[in-house]
């Protein structure tokens, strides 16, 4: 709101040209934590131990699973005729984990799909745009398509090179390390730094199967199962509910044992993702982990998080306030100065010049 009221009282005082310097575009993702009944909340609730194990809110069917109890086809109340407080939800339900964080009331029957959350991207674009901005200059935005929601110029910076020289000038033997992407959607990010520096890379995947104990190989029968069958599921469909609905959520793709690893993602903001990566990274034998973060925002419990984590060494721009996070981190945070970019890309707009430039080369 005060960049919206800037903007409007430089245009309210005849400015010819105004542009917004947004390191960090605002809204330009959602929150991951895990949905209670009052929604999701602002801050995760915080603990005395974490494991980095995540519980995703996978919808299933449950017209197979023998815990699921139907209402008789004659003693089922007809919806119409219902209260609205003891009419049937006709969407699918699913069974909760009681590990599942941020919980109310855990093992109870809850919606197997998320809420409706508003995408505010075009949002906050049009209300820049009608507030009185002719140009943006942000950086590393969360998705590229953001810059198509705007009816103005909008120059996207990259931290890759800023990034690349931290590696280079750094990290020793940095050729030997396994660039790596927490995720499947920053795996454009992490290849493209890779391949600038011939490095080798991996891959962390989210799984969403249904994961069973380990335990003796079942003996067939012809019965039909809830459950997919493989060689370490148990037969014996009365085991506990609890140890049916956990979940093998993330695997590696690619080689790490032995290395050194360097994770790269654009946004932290709750640290779930990036501090079970680098779990996993050191449970298949990476000997160091560095996180190279662009978006450091650390909202919730997050610095706990990473005191906790893996983590060797954590590295962030200040593109987001790091005072405090400093303070809290000490030695294991390191920051590392964005401002000559955007000063640079000033510079250029404000004479007409190519920003290109700072696209593949940058102004480390």
């Amino acid at each position: 709101m005060e960049l919206l009221v800037i903007l409007s009282a430089c245009k309210t005082a005849s400015a010819k040209r105004v542009t917004a310097v947004i390191p960090l575009f605002p809204y330009s993702r959602q929150p991951d934590i895990p949905y209670t009944k009052k929604g999701a909340p602002l801050v995760s609730k915080p603990k005395k131990e974490y494991t980095f194990d995540s519980v995703p809110n996978t919808p299933r069917s449950l017209s197979k699973d023998p815990t699921f109890e139907r209402l008789p086809a004659k003693s089922a109340p007809n919806p119409l005729e219902a209260s609205p407080s003891s009419r049937i939800p006709r969407i699918p339900l699913k069974i909760t984990n009681e590990n599942e964080e941020n919980n109310d009331n855990p093992g109870t029957i809850n919606s197997g799909y998320k809420q409706w959350v508003a995408q505010c991207g075009t949002l906050v674009a049009n209300l820049l745009t009608t507030a009185g901005a002719d140009h943006i200059i942000t950086m590393d935005l969360h998705d590229p398509q953001f810059q198509g929601f705007f009816d103005i110029p909008v120059d996207n910076l990259y931290s890759k090179p800023i990034l690349q020289h931290y590696i280079t000038s750094r990290i020793p033997n940095y050729k030997d390390c396994v660039m790596v992407s927490p995720d499947a959607g920053g795996a454009k990010r992490a290849t493209a730094i890779a391949d600038a520096l011939r490095m080798p890379f991996a891959l962390i995947h989210k799984e969403r199967r249904l994961h069973q104990p380990v335990s003796t190989p079942p003996a067939v029968t012809g019965e039909a199962c809830a459950y997919p069958m493989s060689h370490n599921s148990p037969s014996d469909l009365s085991v506990n509910l609890e140890k049916k609905l956990k979940y093998a959520t993330t695997m590696l793709v690619g080689d790490v044992k032995g290395k050194e690893c360097i994770l790269v993602d654009d946004l932290v903001d709750t640290s779930y993702t990036i501090t079970r990566a680098a779990k996993l990274l050191k449970a298949q034998g990476a000997t160091k982990v560095y996180a190279l973060i662009t978006h450091a925002i650390f909202s919730g419990d997050a610095i706990n998080r990473v005191k906790a984590s893996a983590i060797d060494r954590i590295v962030v721009t200040n593109s987001v306030p790091q005072d405090e996070h400093v303070k809290l981190l000490g030695d294991k945070l390191e920051v590392l100065d964005v401002s000559r970019v955007f000063g640079e890309a000033i510079r250029r707009i404000h004479n007409g010049e190519s920003v290109s430039m700072l696209f593949d080369h940058g102004w480390p």
